[in-house]
């Protein structure tokens, strides 16, 4: 049998696989289209991963997934909010907008669920503050988290606290963001808090502090295993770079 022919043999199953099991139809103009790629692509995202059911092939599938469908996780966090009007919903959807640059259409979700019962709901005070924080509004998100903490105490989140001492920082606030980011090198995990205290000492002229906590950040990676060194890498790179400016 020609080549071609089983190749077209192929697509077509795979047209029919498709609509049989409810797939995205994006995969049906990817098949046709692409005779020889398409084929490949949708066995290695939606066929093997069923098979397998490994936690690599699930993460690979969904990387492809998302370069040909990017806004999948969008438009199914959007229908469940719409259906479930719920704290979950809502930060996720939040959260998908936000990872998109939708600024204000995250910030409009998260502000949408904190009402009733959920007015004070830290979950989506702090979803609703990184937004703000990432949109270039320091302050709003400095008072976002102050509101967090006022109506509840007892929550506790290194990303917010570190969010709390850059909003400071941004703000101008430089005393107080120092106390912060020290507060949170004493047990921050990784090098983040450490180099960003470091960073702000520099600038309000404690260069000799400064430079023996970057030091400090190095000699703690050289002991740190492997993975560590890796998942800190942005870290390590930053801490050299200011050592050697």
């Amino acid at each position: 049998m020609p080549l071609f022919i089983i190749s077209i043999a192929i697509q077509v199953a795979l047209v029919v696989h498709v609509i049989k099991t409810g797939r995205n139809t994006i995969w049906i103009w990817v098949l046709v289209l692409m005779p020889l790629v398409g084929p490949l692509a949708y066995v290695f995202v939606e066929v093997l991963p069923q098979l397998l059911g490994t936690r690599a092939m699930r993460n690979a599938a969904r990387g492809v997934r998302g370069a040909l469908d990017p806004d999948r996780e969008l438009r199914r966090a959007a229908a469940t909010a719409a259906v479930t009007d719920t704290v979950a919903a809502k930060a996720e959807l939040g959260a998908q907008r936000a990872r998109r640059g939708d600024y204000s259409g995250a910030i409009e979700t998260y502000r949408s669920g904190l009402k009733g019962l959920y007015e004070h709901d830290p979950t989506l005070l702090l979803g609703l503050a990184q937004t703000q924080f990432a949109a270039g509004e320091p302050a709003d998100a400095r008072a976002s988290l102050d509101e967090l903490r006022a109506h509840n105490p007892d929550f506790k989140s290194t990303e917010g606290h570190l969010l709390y001492a850059r909003a400071l920082d941004a703000e101008g606030n430089l005393a107080k963001a120092e106390s912060e980011f020290r507060a949170l090198a004493a047990y921050f995990p990784g090098a983040e808090a450490k180099v960003r205290l470091a960073q702000l000492l520099r600038r309000v002229g404690k260069t000799s502090e400064a430079r023996v906590t970057l030091e400090d950040v190095l000699k703690t990676a050289e002991l740190a295993p492997r993975h560590v060194q890796r998942a800190q890498s942005e870290w390590i790179a930053t801490a050299q770079r200011e050592l050697a400016s």
